[in-house]
């Protein structure tokens, strides 16, 4: 299988250079429009107009050295299937005969050797592991609620978590001291709803006949194109039923981590409904960061979408420095007082008590469980004279510590 370029050494520095001289020329705008708001009241059209043409190219030019990093650093294919005849047997099998032709005969058998699976009640045909692991690769780079997330593979219809809600009673002690009796622990169970995801690309049986058209390369690309769209709604706005529950689906409350319930997210407020404070928007963003415990800290990222990324780059800190920085480096994404900064489209604008932006460790915060091997039926006949590859993946999703996570919420409270 061919797979997408790596992006060259000389690409990536021609797109960091042209970042950083983007992010130079937004600030000196941005300053100019600030001196203008200061002296006449008010930034002229031109001005204002500027800086958000300037704003529009970072965001822009961020995304796409984002990518340049991901392809540079991608790993390889899992050799080990590879390797495995009864492997290399299945894929050639799935894609030269039953892809390309619709000729399946002897597919289930191969698939049981090479995937050591039995008959999936829900038909189709498992896609070669190898193929898999591509898609995964793929929702990987360009899913970015997954990417910063704990993804776990399971094998079963669902999965559960034992949390302890008390922790264990623990201390230091002389070697011939008496030991203090361990208390009881209060476990809470946590299974993230689950439920099926589908794709339904199309090509003509003329592409399919074209022994230069790489089939492997565009299944693969297509399925995780249209897996990460549902996939980036539902980890932020799925209600769990038959699909993940989203971040912003659970409950909130301002109370702190002593006292708030269980499986309920703390908001801190901005002040304004609908807005930043008015004396200096930055105090909700720090009131964000230091909400969370120090212990999460140190993995923890802000998620939003364009629109408010845009907003904030403008902002300042008490030194006039910027609290935006570009990412600049494959280990170091674009940064928001030192944390990184993933855009996620499904994020809500801000407006009235909208819950816009999150903060926290999301590896420890959020879980996505899928399992594995997506399954595939060919359709010849629905939409002639296209052939629609109907293919089904296992995804769920859900909170595990509401402590790792915040919320900004603009409102008074």
């Amino acid at each position: 299988m061919t797979d997408t370029p790596h992006a060259t050494p000389a690409e990536i520095k021609q797109a960091v250079d042209a970042l950083s001289r983007g992010f130079e020329e937004f600030k000196a705008a941005n300053d100019a429009a600030l001196r203008e708001r200061e002296h006449k009241g008010a930034a002229d059209v031109v001005s204002r107009e500027k800086v958000e043409r300037l704003n529009a190219e970072l965001s822009k030019m961020q995304r796409s050295i984002d990518r340049l990093f991901m392809t540079a650093h991608r790993p390889g294919l899992d050799d080990a299937s590879l390797a495995s005849p009864a492997a290399a047997e299945h894929k050639a099998a799935f894609f030269n005969n039953f892809i390309r032709k619709g000729v399946d005969d002897g597919l289930q058998t191969l698939e049981s050797k090479a995937l050591s699976i039995g008959t999936d009640a829900e038909g189709g045909f498992a896609i070669p592991r190898e193929i898999d692991q591509t898609i995964e690769r793929l929702l990987t780079n360009i899913s970015p609620i997954r990417r910063i997330s704990n993804v776990v593979q399971i094998g079963s219809a669902n999965y559960r978590k034992l949390v302890n809600l008390t922790g264990a009673t623990s201390g230091w002690v002389g070697e011939t001291g008496a030991r203090t009796e361990t208390g009881t622990p209060t476990f809470a169970e946590i299974i993230p709803p689950l439920g099926e995801i589908y794709a339904n690309p199309a090509a003509t049986q003329t592409m399919l006949d074209d022994g230069f058209f790489n089939v492997e390369d565009w299944l693969a690309q297509e399925l995780a194109n249209e897996f990460e769209a549902q996939e980036g709604s539902a980890f932020v706005n799925g209600d769990g039923i038959n699909k993940p529950q989203g971040l912003l689906q659970y409950t909130t409350a301002a109370t702190g981590d002593d006292v708030r319930a269980f499986g309920t997210l703390q908001h801190v407020a901005t002040g304004v409904d609908g807005g930043w404070p008015a004396s200096n928007p930055t105090d909700a963003l720090i009131d964000l960061v230091y909400a969370l415990a120090p212990s999460y800290r140190q993995e923890a990222s802000f998620v939003m979408n364009t629109n408010l990324a845009s907003e904030i780059r403008k902002f300042k800190d008490a030194n006039g420095d910027y609290l935006w920085r570009p990412g600049l480096d494959a280990k170091q994404p674009a940064t928001l007082l030192g944390y990184p900064v993933v855009e996620a489209a499904d994020m809500p604008d801000r407006g009235s008590a909208s819950l816009s932006v999150a903060f926290g460790n999301f590896r420890r915060g959020y879980i996505i469980t899928e399992r594995f091997g997506t399954r595939v039926l060919r359709d010849p006949f629905t939409n002639k004279p296209y052939v629609h590859f109907y293919a089904t993946k296992r995804t769920g999703g859900g909170v595990v510590n509401s402590q790792a996570l915040k919320i900004l919420k603009f409102s008074i409270a």
